[in-house]
């Protein structure tokens, strides 16, 4: 039985890239949502989900903070994927003949040069791929999707214009989630623990937590807050850092880590991807 990959999106969708990228030999499984994606590997329908976690333009993806720590999976590797936005449009349609782009309300503003200076209105569309089936299985000739060239040999369209996006680096990270932790990997370029914690209620509690990083040499390349629950004084942070637990540096920072917080939660361990470099 072939392996399955969860995604959010439709087929074609960057998320849809990511999968065949990162594991050509496993079927795709498009998902209504992040959460349908998590619980596709849950039940058991796919191997793994592919989680979209950050843009290098647009920044964390929403929710994804509070997905993660309740979803029961675990992190076991990383996909990069530089977001090359591309203009679709019908058969035998004109780039001069476009009039409106539909694509994700994400992915409006990284290609809005483009638009302004072609007098083109974006319209909204809940996924990228979606917009292009939209326009492939309508008549109007004046419509176009912003989507990937993958989106484009799916549903049959034309690429009336290729890289349109506005910065040049735009790439989104994934992360590949599974039902079991894989703590045998090591990669060749590092590997990156991603974990979840709560400081305890005493003044510097934060600034002392931090400190046996600093003192053991590990490098936290991400610190985020945010809410739990919907509570101001319930402040979670996601952290990652350079490392494997079984190293003794990072042993012995998360153990002053522990010491300072009432609650952390390990949710990955995994090679790092190239692309960091």
């Amino acid at each position: 039985m072939t392996a399955r990959i969860s995604f959010q999106g439709e087929l074609g969708a960057y998320g849809h890239q990511a999968c065949v990228t990162a594991r050509p030999d496993h079927e795709p499984l498009p998902c209504d949502t992040f959460v349908d994606a998590v619980e596709a590997v849950r039940r058991g329908d796919a191997d793994l989900a592919m989680i979209a976690v950050e843009n290098s333009t647009y920044g964390r993806v929403a929710d994804v903070h509070s997905i993660l720590p309740n979803s029961g999976l675990h992190i076991t590797d990383e996909e990069f994927v530089r977001v090359q936005i591309n203009l679709l449009g019908r058969p035998g349609a004109s780039l001069d003949q476009i009039t409106t782009a539909h694509g994700h309300v994400v992915i409006l503003p990284q290609c809005s040069h483009f638009l302004r200076e072609h007098g083109i209105k974006g319209a909204i569309s809940s996924d990228n791929a979606k917009a292009a089936r939209d326009v492939a299985e309508g008549d109007d000739m004046t419509a176009a999707a912003l989507a990937s060239e993958l989106a484009a040999s799916i549903y049959g369209l034309d690429v009336l214009a290729r890289n349109i996006e506005d910065a040049d680096n735009n790439t989104t990270r994934f992360v590949v989630m599974a039902r079991e932790p894989d703590l045998s990997k090591r990669g060749k370029h590092g590997m990156v623990t991603s974990f979840v914690f709560r400081v305890r209620n005493i003044p510097a509690a934060l600034y002392k937590a931090m400190g046996g990083f600093a003192t053991n040499g590990v490098n936290m390349t991400k610190l985020e807050s945010y809410m739990v629950n919907g509570q101001f004084t319930a402040t979670q942070f996601y952290a990652e850092i350079e490392g494997h637990p079984d190293d003794q540096n990072v042993k012995l920072a998360m153990e002053e880590l522990d010491y300072f917080t009432d609650h952390i939660a390990l949710l990955g361990v995994y090679p790092a991807h190239p692309s960091r470099r």
